[in-house]
């Protein structure tokens, strides 16, 4: 089953979270779990982070990350699963999610605390704290409930050289939701509001689904990486001749408002 196999409604909040702090879930099988000093030597030698103030063992632990605090806290047990199997059905980008997932017994709670940092330099932080994790570990996943996000292990990882670079790696931290119904191809975004923008939605569009996933995350990365604060009335395009136009109205798959593309 491929990436754009499966396309089902989900309706959710767009309202954004009470919580400044970050939080991501490593997920472990078979009693497996990180290694603090591990993380912390990879943070340094292959990410060039300052990681100071330093407390903790493998169960639990703080230090900053440039001056950011972050938390790591080690839970020998499942997460709930049905705290994860909803956004587990919806994980097109991992089709096997809930049979790899559902026997997992242990998962670390990732948190970056409120810091003065952007949402950006703190979403940054995050990730490079979880692919450390990942990459010294037997960790087999992130959960990420706040963004209705599970991204495999390999998927994860796969974006390291565009974190390195200083890209914006959109899908580990914007849900592209897609819908394909008879009336056309819909699209819509979960977590934009974390970076205090407007949510997203493409509705019943003649664009084929790759291209439509393709487009709508240039445009958010374009947001997030540049500050962008649309308006309806306004238009925007991935390249100077195409001219997409945007308006604000009531959430087709979201709840609240949204921003409309027309393509």
């Amino acid at each position: 089953m491929g990436i754009f196999d499966i396309f089902k409604k989900k309706r959710l909040s767009s309202e954004k979270p009470e919580s400044k702090i970050l939080l991501a879930m490593p997920m472990f099988n078979d009693g497996e779990t990180y290694q603090l000093d591990d993380v912390v030597n990879n943070l340094k030698s292959f990410w060039n982070l300052a990681i100071t103030e330093i407390d903790g063992n493998n169960s639990t632990a703080v230090f900053k990350v440039d001056g950011e605090m972050v938390a790591l806290a080690y839970l020998p047990v499942q997460i709930p699963w049905g705290d994860i199997e909803g956004t587990a059905q919806y994980a097109y980008n991992w089709p096997n999610a809930i049979q790899e997932l559902k026997d997992h017994n242990g998962h670390a709670i990732v948190s970056v605390m409120a810091g003065n940092r952007t949402a950006i330099e703190r979403f940054r932080i995050l990730s490079k704290v979880l692919c450390a994790i990942l990459s010294t570990s037997k960790a087999i996943g992130i959960y990420q409930g706040n963004q209705s996000l599970l991204i495999s292990k390999s998927q994860y990882l796969d974006n390291i050289d565009g974190l390195k670079e200083g890209g914006i790696p959109v899908t580990l931290w914007v849900y592209l939701g897609l819908r394909k119904s008879e009336k056309g191809n819909s699209l819509y975004t979960y977590g934009l509001t974390e970076f205090g923008k407007q949510e997203i939605e493409v509705i019943n569009t003649k664009v084929e689904l790759e291209e439509l996933f393709d487009c709508v995350e240039n445009i958010v990365a374009y947001v997030i990486g540049s500050d962008v604060t649309f308006k309806s009335g306004e238009t925007v395009g991935n390249t100077e001749e195409q001219k997409i136009q945007i308006t604000l109205s009531k959430g087709v798959f979201i709840d609240g408002q949204s921003l409309k593309l027309e393509m």
